[in-house]
């Protein structure tokens, strides 16, 4: 568990997973979904469809809850691009529109990273995101990502073609960037 002030990431546990389906699955076109590669569709499902698949959720190392104030608010997660090269690729999603925009996001995936560089030994993290969400790019500047390839127009929605963005940060970069020093550890 990591925490900076009131916001914190931490494993998941049996009692986030009501609010996990209400945040990801109860809705048919939740608001989130238009930032997280809308070009992709959105499966709602019942809850008890949902519980069919608790077992993947708790406890999975690469799937966290963003709490804030103790409410949880998002997920944080990685994935294996390629493993034995520990290529490493993150993401996150806050599943509310007021938790946009204050940076939650920017916070949370700091110590997300943190966490990885801490955990498991990778040369670099980063993720991929799409030109039409301008606020994830602008988070990862902050955290000094650098975009590390454009592929022009691969991505289409509502009749518009989007570059997928691929924006990552070494560890040497990391570990320079006085960013990663101001955290609290529980």
């Amino acid at each position: 568990m990591y925490s900076d002030k009131e916001l914190t990431i931490r494993p998941i546990v049996e009692e986030d997973l009501f609010r996990l389906w209400e945040l990801i699955y109860k809705d048919e076109k939740p608001e989130w979904k238009k930032w997280d590669a809308p070009y992709f569709p959105h499966h709602p499902k019942s809850y008890e469809d949902f519980m069919l698949s608790k077992d993947e959720w708790i406890g999975d190392e690469s799937y966290w809850v963003i709490e804030v104030s103790g409410i949880v608010r998002g997920i944080i997660s990685y994935y294996w691009e390629h493993e034995p090269s520990k290529w490493l690729e993150m993401g996150i999603i806050l599943h509310e529109a007021g938790s946009w925009g204050n940076g939650i996001g920017t916070r949370a995936l700091k110590l997300w990273i943190i966490h990885l560089f801490s955990t498991i030994p990778l040369v670099r993290v980063g993720f991929t995101t799409w030109s039409g969400n301008e606020r994830m790019i602008r988070v990862g500047e902050k955290l000094g990502m650098q975009i590390e390839a454009r592929i022009r127009k691969v991505r289409y929605h509502e009749g518009v073609y989007y570059d997928s963005i691929r924006m990552g940060i070494l560890r040497e970069e990391w570990e320079n960037n006085a960013l990663h020093m101001e955290y609290i550890e529980r």
